[in-house]
């Protein structure tokens, strides 16, 4: 591992830089070597953690020592454990009598996300005297509205939400210590940032509290960010050689539009993955997915974006405890996840973003794992690729179509929500008319 430091002039959003090149899941810094409450360590113990992952590594010494942190890192380095251990020992070490307005917000982009990172606060704070509070938009208004009642230490949450019920006078910002900002880039993509700055304009000065700000990306609209509302930030990057985790195997095919399902179900057959997760890029194509796999014997379920959020979570679960195999998701609906143990990920449709790209494959080879990423140079959307690899600076290795990969698959009855091309207006619960042009081509 090199290390270049570089100090910045005062004129400069940042006092300090970190360069980091890494191609290790793990450091040799261990957390209890760190100035980390024996409690905090308990909950490391208990949750199998040892040693700290190299954005752990870098940031968690200056931010225990209260200095503000901007990070950047690829997912699945361990941002989410770096930002909740910082905050719990900020907490710990303060000495004021109790207050009975939280003390720290973590902001999150998407539902998903602050879901996952409220059980993560959960795991690692077992053996602390805090107490979170989840809030997100979309369902449990009222149950919500009940949890920031009482003495809530931290909320966790998307920021719609936070100010819905902050407005409600539900809560106060004044007395604010610790403030989250995850995945700053992604709040910028779903036009959150008027809402991170009605909320943090309305926290005590950034001089006086700990804020943490994690991103992918550091672009100049999230440096801009942590000039505004932070207090001399330090800067940290964890960069990698590549833009993709050297983890994931990645490769690709180029079969006709014909050939995709009989493909899709052949390579299902041949790797048997416990856990994966299919991207399509439209909310019909995931439907006729799920409906075709289904009827083929694998359980699946689709993820589009206007999925109630109650199902949503449910399918999750569901997904995350094995009872569900395939997970069919559009890039919208995928934004945030972060699921263990997923083994492959097929791109079924070229994303036509390149970052998306990056993001869809990141799914898999988490947390030190390896993974494979297969994707589909199709007839409709081949002319991605070149973008993609351009982007990620390698050639995807295209390996060649033999018959034995090719499944016989069953075709079930077309779902009579679906309307193909072609097809008329028929009066509600009439069964379609499928073209001829498109039999044998279901996807």
């Amino acid at each position: 591992m090199s290390i270049n430091s570089q100090s910045i002039s005062a004129n400069s959003i940042f006092t300090l830089c970190y360069a980091t090149m890494n191609t290790t899941h793990l450091t040799e810094t261990r957390f209890c070597n760190l100035e980390l409450s024996d409690s905090i360590l308990q909950g490391l113990t208990a949750a199998g953690f040892d040693r700290c992952t190299p954005i752990q590594d870098k940031a968690l010494p200056l931010s225990l020592r209260g200095k503000d942190i901007a990070g950047q890192a690829q997912t699945g380095t361990g941002k989410t454990a770096t930002f909740l251990l910082a905050t719990f020992q900020h907490l710990l070490n303060d000495e004021r009598e109790k207050i009975t307005n939280p003390r720290a917000l973590i902001l999150a982009p998407t539902r998903e996300l602050a879901i996952q990172i409220h059980k993560d606060a959960v795991q690692l704070g077992q053996f602390l005297n805090l107490k979170f509070a989840l809030i997100y938009g979309g369902t449990d208004y009222q149950k919500q509205l009940l949890s920031l009642k009482g003495d809530v230490d931290i909320i966790i949450g998307t920021p719609g939400r936070v100010i819905d019920f902050y407005q409600q006078k539900a809560f106060s910002l004044e007395h604010i210590q610790v403030t989250v900002m995850d995945e700053a880039d992604r709040m910028f993509d779903l036009g959150f940032i008027k809402d991170i700055r009605f909320l943090l304009r309305r926290m005590p000065s950034p001089e006086m509290r700990l804020n943490l700000l994690f991103s992918a990306t550091l672009s100049y609209k999230v440096t801009e960010l942590a000039y505004e509302h932070m207090h001399n930030p330090i800067l940290i990057r964890i960069e990698t050689e590549e833009v993709t985790n050297k983890a994931i195997a990645q490769s690709a095919y180029c079969p006709s539009n014909e050939q995709k399902l009989p493909l899709l179900i052949g390579l299902l057959q041949h790797y048997q993955p416990q856990r994966s997760i299919i991207f399509v890029n439209t909310k019909r194509c995931a439907e006729l997915l799920d409906a075709y796999l289904n009827f083929n014997g694998y359980k699946t379920a689709a993820l589009s974006g206007d999925v109630p959020q109650d199902k949503r979570q449910r399918l999750l679960n569901d997904f995350q405890e094995n009872r569900i195999m395939l997970l069919i998701a559009t890039d919208v609906a995928a934004r945030g996840l972060h699921i263990a143990d997923v083994s492959h990920v097929f791109n079924y449709d070229l994303p036509q973003d390149v970052e998306d790209y990056v993001h869809r494959i990141g799914r898999t080879a988490r947390f030190g794992a390896s993974g494979e990423a297969i994707s589909f140079i199709c007839e409709e959307y081949a002319y991605s690729m070149p973008d993609i690899e351009d982007f990620i600076g390698q050639k995807i290795p295209v390996a060649a179509i033999t018959q034995m990969l090719l499944a016989e698959i069953k075709h079930p009855e077309r779902p009579k929500f679906v309307r193909k091309p072609g097809a008329s207006n028929k009066r509600l619960g009439q069964k379609p008319r499928v073209p001829s042009s498109t039999r044998g081509n279901p996807l």
